[in-house]
């Protein structure tokens, strides 16, 4: 996680984890490390955040801040959900140098970047929880994941805003 640049010399930092916190809310940036096309949980780091709030009731917006991934929140108990969520997409929006993907006309950043642009304008590129109590209100089986589309590893960063 890195601070957010705050202009107020006195706005209250979360010595743990580095959060700003204001006037009822809080919000923080979390980086990811991607090493290629897949589901990356990341549910625990954004309840870390939720437990350090100074809020306890609220509602935890998570945006991601590029186009070539998305968010999704999916099952986190079996992993063959991941697997097959992800060989679906593979299989829906192919790579750009497959014969059905001759429409493509951007294709400079290789044949893995439109595709990756068509998959996340279909899945969320920010999510909403609720907080109730200190912690998210997520089903039994829900986690939080970074979903990317391309193949090679990146560095994404996600916002985390929790507002009262």
């Amino acid at each position: 996680m890195r601070r957010k640049r705050v202009e107020a010399k006195s706005a209250p930092l979360c010595a743990r984890c580095g959060s700003f916190y204001s006037g009822g809310m809080a919000q923080t940036f979390l980086t990811i490390s991607t090493s290629g096309q897949g589901l990356y949980e990341f549910t625990d780091r954004v309840a870390a955040f939720v437990n350090t709030a100074a809020e306890s009731e609220g509602l935890l917006t998570i945006f991601v801040r590029h186009t070539s991934c998305s968010l999704v929140i999916q099952e986190n108990a079996d992993p063959d959900v991941r697997r097959d969520l992800d060989n679906f997409f593979r299989r829906l929006v192919p790579p750009s140098d497959d014969p059905s993907m001759g429409w493509v006309v951007h294709t400079m950043e290789g044949p893995d970047d439109m595709p990756a642009h068509i998959k996340a304008a279909l899945n969320a590129t920010s999510l909403s929880v609720p907080v109730s109590e200190g912690r998210m209100v997520l089903g039994t089986w829900q986690g939080i994941y970074l979903f990317e589309h391309r193949d090679r590893p990146h560095r994404r960063e996600i916002v985390l805003h929790l507002g009262a």
